[in-house]
């Protein structure tokens, strides 16, 4: 039992990927799923998809790497976080399509229970924002919603999960009803603080607790998937949300350590320790990791837009035909021209959570062309970083000025972005040898509890390092620069 097969349950697809002893990469599969919206600001999908791509990737990632089910030690678990399902305890049907976390249909109610003064409670029980983002109000939608669902729920006939859950439930025939506490801490049901599901949000919002799961660590026994899954059965031993999976993949063990993962937006975690910090600066308060029953605290800011960015370079103002070539773009760019590109197609993130704010453009002139916008395009995923550097700075003095940030995802194949990454911040940015940071973390997770992998020390050492970039800017230029930012920024929240 040589290997572990991680599960990355994401937003568009599944993927499985088998890692040898080694934790080298040994086969990948993927598959897409269809994603519904029923109407404007809902998302959802239908569990049926999530859990058959799951199955369906896992077999073929086992059979492309030639192996036998023996050869599986552990199975490790990371999943798109929020999303929420509620399924019949007998029969396993779900009674509603997932809500996906993107899903906006509850913001009415938040928008009453904030003007009703609750948003205090929860955001210093759970560490976040009442906001439709969290899996809270979706299971209390689905509730309302269904005919006799909360009836149903308070006899015990249902049960409510994140993905990971839901997973799980369907790996084990039915016979695990549990999560982790990264994705528990997601739900805005859970107390961070006191490591339990809450009972007075749980009232404010009608949800029966019988419906939620068990809480575990993130590296614990999780139940047995079944044997004519895979051949025979196999343990799974490590879940986490896919954020805090890519920070135990970046080996972010130590207070002040930070990584950011750039996708289609951008996720940034740094790690504060055994104490939750509480945001003044609309960051979220979360948990990273949680061993031994210890849970290790980190603060949070998320970018909408990143690689998106990039996406419209290519979709809307089809000026490139693929994202590889920004770089020779930006390298080409008119240094005296200093555009300004503020991306906020769907509103800005953290820490201004402006929704209604829209993308604009800055100092362009008659010269100005293809290659000062990919410039503008990419450098403004530096700058958006710098403000939430700035807001976790300020929410926890005891942070670093000098702090190294950890990267992974699409974006920092890119040289030219990365460099101007660590030229604005004014800090070292690291770029691991393995980028699949998500699935290595859910491996470790699982191999280390399975004996396979070596333990938190000895993985922090093995993390390899790729490339460094050492900030070249001036600071004072890049000051400046970033000082130029806050003003475009300014004036596209009072438009």
């Amino acid at each position: 039992m040589s290997h572990i097969l991680a599960v990355d349950q994401g937003t568009t697809s599944s993927r499985a990927i088998i890692f040898d002893s080694a934790m080298k990469i040994v086969a990948v599969a993927q598959e897409e799923f269809t994603q519904h919206f029923p109407q404007s600001g809902w998302v959802e999908h239908d569990a049926d998809d999530l859990w058959s791509t799951v199955a369906g990737t896992a077999r073929a990632a086992i059979e492309k790497a030639d192996l036998k089910p023996a050869d599986i030690a552990a199975i490790g678990i990371t999943n798109q976080r929020e999303t929420t399902l509620i399924w019949d305890k007998a029969t396993g049907k779900p009674i509603h399509r997932a809500i996906v976390w993107q899903d906006r249909r509850t913001a009415d109610f938040c928008a009453q229970a904030k003007a009703a003064g609750h948003e205090p409670m929860i955001t210093e029980k759970t560490g976040l924002l009442l906001d439709p983002y969290f899996s809270g109000t979706k299971v209390k939608y689905i509730l309302d919603t269904v005919e006799g669902a909360r009836e149903r729920a308070r006899r015990g006939e249902l049960l409510f999960g994140t993905v990971d859950t839901y997973l799980i439930w369907r790996m084990t025939g039915g016979a695990r009803h549990v999560t982790d506490a990264t994705n528990a801490a997601r739900t805005l049901l859970f107390n961070i603080r006191e490591g339990r599901w809450d009972e007075d949000i749980c009232k404010l919002f009608d949800i029966p607790m019988d419906v939620l799961p068990e809480v575990k660590d993130c590296a614990a026994d999780f139940g047995m998937a079944r044997a004519d899954l895979f051949g025979r059965e196999i343990p799974i031993l490590g879940v986490a949300g896919d954020q805090q999976a890519a920070t135990v993949g970046q080996a972010c063990f130590e207070p002040g350590m930070m990584k950011s993962t750039y996708g289609t937006g951008c996720f940034a975690l740094l790690n504060t320790g055994d104490a939750p910090v509480t945001s003044t600066n609309r960051l979220l308060t979360t948990i990273a990791y949680q061993f031994d029953g210890k849970p290790t605290y980190a603060l949070e800011g998320s970018i909408f837009v990143a690689g998106a960015v990039v996406q419209w370079l290519r979709d809307g103002l089809k000026i490139i035909r693929d994202a590889g070539e920004t770089q020779p773009l930006a390298e080409a760019a008119d240094k005296t021209q200093e555009l300004i590109l503020v991306p906020a197609f769907t509103g800005l993130g953290a820490p201004y959570w402006q929704p209604e704010s829209r993308g604009a453009i800055f100092g362009l002139t008659r010269n100005s062309g293809p290659e000062e916008l990919a410039r503008a395009a990419l450098e403004s995923v530096g700058f958006q970083t710098r403000d939430l550097l700035e807001a976790m700075r300020a929410d926890w003095p005891g942070g670093s000025d000098d702090s190294v940030l950890r990267v992974d995802g699409g974006m920092t194949a890119s040289d030219w972005t990365m460099q101007f990454l660590a030229d604005i911040l004014g800090a070292e940015v690291d770029r691991p040898v393995i980028k699949e940071t998500t699935a290595v973390g859910a491996a470790w997770l699982a191999g280390m509890r399975a004996g396979l992998y070596p333990d938190q020390q000895g993985f922090a050492e093995a993390w390899s390092l790729e490339r460094r970039f050492d900030p070249q800017m001036a600071s004072d230029i890049g000051n400046a620069r970033y000082a130029r930012w806050k003003k475009a920024v300014a004036a596209t929240i009072s438009v």
